[in-house]
């Protein structure tokens, strides 16, 4: 691979190519309000006939999502389409064919956000209140500090003894919101497989997801395509695994390494670093998502 190129936004690099898979938290929005440029970069792309799939660990349905983008001010018929983990693990667990759903039991202990029943709706599923009643765990959503997530051993250590199968609808393990870094479903999934459990992930950097976004993107070949996204780990490993290119995004979950004002060779090195922990790399580099 050769070093990433570090420009100031999408114009430098778009012609080259016909698809765009876009991450959404960190990139896209905070979870409160758009990124400066975010929406006019959409409305851009569109104009040249650039084909867009919102690609988005979120263990919500995309319909859900699709709702809370348009909520934010964006504007989703400039979509092609939007693929999220949450709509995968439902489609798998309605249609029971791949391991491990295919030997899942009917019996669930959700955690959800809120009241949001939609990442179980229209399933043939049980949702049981304690994880002793359950044949398996399934978390979508995750409300904590990061220095919170070990509140969750306790049920952790429940469900390893029963030998539950935890599925995990958003492998993040941090999230971006308004008010800064957050936990993800990821940091209890982690939890769990250390020790010892059967962590079921579904979300990138996993091939499956992507594959549902070459769907969308059908008749492109892999080189027509760029990925874009904020996490080394899931982004921009997901992205290099498909073979297809790759664009990091500063300013979100790894914004703290890319501050404002910093060096070319301060960013190269922090980059490296992070890129270094996944063995990934990026082929561009922005500051933030826009034109």
């Amino acid at each position: 691979m050769t070093a990433p190129r570090f420009v100031d936004g999408l114009e430098a690099f778009a012609e080259r190519y016909t698809g765009f898979i876009v991450d959404q938290w960190g990139v896209l929005h905070d979870g409160a309000r758009p990124y400066p440029g975010a929406v006019e970069a959409l409305m851009e792309l569109k104009r040249r006939n650039k084909r867009v799939v919102l690609l988005t660990n979120s263990g919500r349905r995309a319909a859900t999502n699709e709702e809370r983008l348009k909520q934010l001010g964006f504007n989703t018929g400039l979509l092609d389409g939007i693929v999220t983990s949450g709509e995968a693990t439902w489609l798998a667990l309605r249609d029971r064919t791949l391991p491990p759903f295919d030997r899942l039991g009917r019996r669930c202990h959700l955690v959800t956000s809120g009241d949001d029943r939609g990442p179980v709706e229209g399933l043939d599923l049980e949702v049981v209140r304690e994880v002793d009643e359950a044949d398996f765990v399934y978390f979508t959503f995750l409300q904590a500090a990061l220095d919170e997530v070990d509140r969750y051993d306790p049920m952790l250590e429940r469900a390893r003894a029963r030998s539950l199968p935890f599925i995990c609808s958003n492998p993040d393990r941090v999230a971006v919101n308004a008010g800064g870094l957050t936990a993800a479903p990821g940091s209890v999934a982690a939890r769990y497989a250390a020790m010892g459990g059967e962590v079921v992930y579904v979300g990138k950097p996993h091939r499956p997801i992507y594959a549902a976004c070459l769907d969308v993107l059908e008749e492109l070949e892999p080189a027509e395509i760029v990925c874009i996204g904020d996490s080394t780990e899931h982004d921009i490993k997901g992205a290099n695994d498909m073979n297809l290119a790759a664009c990091f995004v500063e300013c979100g979950i790894h914004a703290e390494h890319f501050p404002e004002g910093a060096s070319r060779a301060g960013k190269v090195h922090a980059l490296d670093l992070l890129c270094a922990e996944h063995e990934c790399l990026p082929d561009y580099v922005i500051p933030r998502f826009r034109w």
